[in-house]
């Protein structure tokens, strides 16, 4: 096979799977909206653009059910969960990239196997803790449960980052006079905020997404997240609200998006980029 062929099948290959993963995407994303504006009460969930559309479904979220609430209580707790995941998570990745110290490499192995272990396995530990502490029902506990469950990986993960940013503009600001934390917080930090944009976004979403561990904890309607209180709308067979629980779904997708757009100038940008303006 010539080369122009071999290059002409890859390209052919490459534009089958992307069409396919798009598909893949945007046909659940369709069926959703179309199901949130379509006019009526559905008992299924339904692809069809013909037919009449309202915002009805929209205005019962927040007038019928306690979806304000649910939507409250879960910004409240991805906006806390982010900045302080992302804070602790950047000091040690930092710590961890740039120091050495007794326990060092002990204590990144011991962030692994706290990682190997899965969520599931914890519940009746992370249950009789919330007992213990009086937390059961409290949204205070499954922030800190949020937080603490992306330390190990993400820390692992902020460390490699601050690995591919050369020492020796570390040592080049030593020269010059500048101490540990300017060096941290005007030279290496610029540097790394194409991870830092991801953490702050992984660290949002768990929230809105997350539904084991919220349901375990949470059992008083008022203090619900939206994963949970989306389940009750769909849970009985014989009573199922397709329509609120389509409109709620697209709600979810708001302030995730925000944020993508305000975080996204650094998803694109590179170590390289952030040296020049350094």
């Amino acid at each position: 096979m010539s080369p122009k062929s071999s290059r002409f099948i890859r390209i052919i290959f490459t534009y089958f799977y992307l069409i396919l993963l798009s598909v893949m995407i945007i046909y659940p994303l369709l069926i959703t909206a179309s199901s949130a504006f379509k006019k009526g009460n559905l008992t299924a969930f339904d692809l069809n653009f013909q037919a009449d559309w309202t915002l009805e479904h929209f205005r019962r979220l927040f007038t019928e059910t306690l979806y304000g609430e649910w939507y409250f209580n879960t910004l409240m707790i991805a906006i806390v969960a982010m900045i302080v995941q992302v804070s602790v998570v950047t000091l040690a990745g930092y710590t961890y990239s740039r120091y050495r110290f007794v326990g060092r490499q002990k204590s990144l192995m011991f962030f692994l196997v706290m990682q190997m272990v899965p969520t599931t396995a914890a519940l009746t530990a992370f249950y009789v803790m919330a007992l213990l502490l009086g937390a059961l029902d409290h949204g205070w506990f499954l922030t800190f449960l949020y937080i603490g469950g992306g330390i190990p990986m993400n820390t692992w993960l902020m460390k490699r980052y601050f690995d591919t940013v050369p020492l020796d503009l570390d040592e080049s600001a030593k020269l010059d006079g500048a101490g540990h934390f300017r060096i941290f917080w005007q030279i290496v930090l610029p540097l790394v905020k194409p991870m830092i944009a991801v953490q702050a976004l992984w660290a949002f979403m768990t929230p809105f997404g997350e539904y084991m561990l919220a349901r375990f904890l949470l059992r008083s309607p008022e203090n619900y997240t939206v994963a949970i209180g989306l389940q009750t709308f769909i849970n009985n067979p014989l009573e199922q609200k397709v329509a609120l629980f389509a409109a709620g779904a697209i709600l979810i997708a708001v302030p995730i998006s925000i944020l993508f757009f305000l975080l996204q100038k650094y998803f694109v940008s590179g170590l390289t980029a952030g040296g020049t303006k350094g």
